[in-house]
């Protein structure tokens, strides 16, 4: 499986190489993903692991393989991983979109939940 991955990361599709070109080293937010990533036997394409948000891109053949996507998904999100999927062509067209709604969902949880450090009052970040 560790040799699958590696090689999904040697040969990205399009779509893959384009939006890892925008998330990684930090750009997005500050937030660290990895790609091709494997967890509990499936490879993510990215992830997030720190807020456990999964990034999946789908081509066209990703339509042949619904139900396997889907069981997939359930089995992610039974774990406390989140899902989120593009169809590559959205990120290749609109990589605008696809960035700000991941950015979103990175925020959202941060909204709701207290810094596990916080400043001591009065001091500001």
């Amino acid at each position: 499986m560790k040799l699958y991955a590696r090689e999904l990361r040697k040969e990205q599709t399009d779509a893959e190489r384009a939006l890892w070109l925008r998330i990684k080293n930090r750009q997005l937010l500050g937030f660290k993903f990895r790609r091709q990533v494997i967890l509990d036997g499936y490879i993510a394409d990215f992830v997030y692991l720190e807020k456990r948000l999964i990034i999946e891109l789908d081509g066209g053949h990703h339509l042949e393989q619904r139900k396997y996507d889907n069981q997939r998904t359930k089995y992610l999100n039974e774990n406390n991983f989140k899902v989120i999927r593009f169809w590559n062509n959205d990120v290749l067209k609109n990589m605008e979109i696809v960035v700000e709604e991941i950015a979103n969902n990175l925020l959202e949880d941060c909204v709701n939940t207290p810094h596990p450090n916080p400043l001591p009052q009065g001091e500001r970040g």
